[in-house]
């Protein structure tokens, strides 16, 4: 039988209404507390990431081929290439691709009600299908048109600035270098769409491919590249270099989001300093709670320790009871506090009763997502910690003396 385990046990389980069992009831709540904060912080921080680099792969895919640029931090590339039916099959048989689809970009202003407004034009051809992640209002375009679709598709928040609605009335203007007058196309709004993301909403509209090569007098072949969407967007990188070096000819490289839009990527990693802090922090707060409580349950039971020793119990195994303790409260803590995380996680994934401002963070809801993996770090990094910081308090039982502790009723 396990002796320092029996007593601790014991002890934990008998002790009702004494100060000590205070302490042990303070102590497990702090470690509920910190436990449940721990996971919470890292549920919030991680489900915020994905939900909007959704958003941005939801738009852009994840890998876009183009002709290299010394600005990789742009969607538009300075000369068009010609379609590829042969590269095209080569890229939907790579894996994780999951869509490949052509596109144009090309600048212009909108007209509507004497407002106007700067836009980014994305030219897409009937293949291309917003995700079911992106809200969207009124339909699609319509591509049936033989010449090219004389629809268009703004973000929710450019069509409220413009005062606009699906079936609408707009003017394009596209201006072209050298030119004094620019080039007039009249369009009808067919649906706004919304992913929640300003640097997405605020710019980029949707359009006919036709559209923009006829406005730049291009072949129909010609595009300014291709946008791949993946199963995975941790692959991003592997499928970015595995087309580069299998599939492509120069003047055509590749470019992942992070290549193209690297602000909002150090944005996204600075978040992970903010799970650091408050990991740290709860961490700090559940071991000193231990350690205090620890320590008192140890000079509260000075005189057990005393009749311990007397009864021949080494020093080393009187540790052990206490160390039993402190990793009976702390497993009893870390339960409690995954019950409770999991709990909350859960309600706000049902209900989203936190919410936040999408002005500021993109999204309305405190979004949470783990992987089974995190709260197992947690829990197993406490329980250890927990415990290798018992061994300083425990040191004390050392110093402890039968004689002059038993003299005393």
């Amino acid at each position: 039988m396990n002796l320092p385990f029996f007593i601790a046990r014991r002890y934990l389980l008998q002790r009702k209404g004494a100060f000590s069992s205070f302490i042990i009831r303070l102590a497990v709540i702090a470690t509920t507390i910190s436990v449940a904060a721990m996971i919470m912080a890292m549920a919030i921080v991680t489900g915020f990431k994905y939900e909007v680099r959704e958003k941005l792969f939801s738009f852009w895919g994840h890998v876009h081929i183009e002709p290299r640029s010394m600005n990789s931090n742009t969607v538009i590339s300075s000369e068009p290439v010609s379609r590829d039916n042969s590269l095209e099959i080569k890229l939907s048989n790579t894996p994780h691709v999951t869509q490949v689809a052509a596109f144009a970009a090309q600048s212009a202003i909108i007209n509507a009600n004497k407002l106007i407004e700067g836009v980014q034009l994305k030219g897409v051809d009937a293949s291309y299908k917003l995700p079911a992640s992106i809200e969207i209002k009124g339909r699609n375009i319509n591509y049936n048109d033989t010449a090219y679709a004389k629809e268009i598709m703004l973000s929710e928040a450019m069509a409220d600035r413009l005062d606009v609605k699906p079936g609408d009335a707009l003017e394009l203007y596209f201006i072209e270098p050298g030119s004094i007058f620019p080039r007039i196309r009249k369009v009808l709004l067919a649906g706004t769409y919304h992913t929640g993301m300003e640097e997405i909403d605020r710019a980029y509209a949707l359009c006919d491919l036709r559209l923009l090569q006829r406005i730049n007098n291009w072949d129909k072949d010609k595009i300014n590249g291709y946008q791949l969407s993946l199963d995975n967007d941790a692959m991003a990188d592997s499928v970015a270099n595995t087309v580069f070096y299998n599939y492509l000819q120069p003047p055509l490289t590749t470019y992942t989001m992070v290549d193209i839009f690297p602000n909002l990527f150090d944005w996204l990693h600075l978040q992970d300093v903010n799970t650091r802090v408050v990991i740290g922090i709860m961490a700090i707060v559940a071991i000193i709670n231990l350690a205090a409580a620890l320590l008192i349950l140890i000079v509260e039971q000075v005189r057990m320790v005393g009749i311990l020793k007397a009864q021949g119990m080494s020093t080393s195994q009187i540790q052990r009871v206490f160390l039993y303790y402190a990793a009976i409260i702390s497993g009893i803590g870390i339960i409690s506090g995954n019950v409770l995380a999991f709990g909350i996680c859960w309600l706000q994934f049902k209900t989203g009763f936190l919410k936040l401002t999408e002005a500021s963070y993109s999204l309305k809801y405190v979004p949470v997502k783990l992987y089974w993996w995190q709260p197992v770090i947690i829990d197993v990094a406490t329980v250890v910690l927990c415990i290798l910081c018992m061994w300083l308090p425990s040191l004390y039982i050392r110093r402890i003396q039968p004689a002059r502790v038993l003299q005393f009723k």
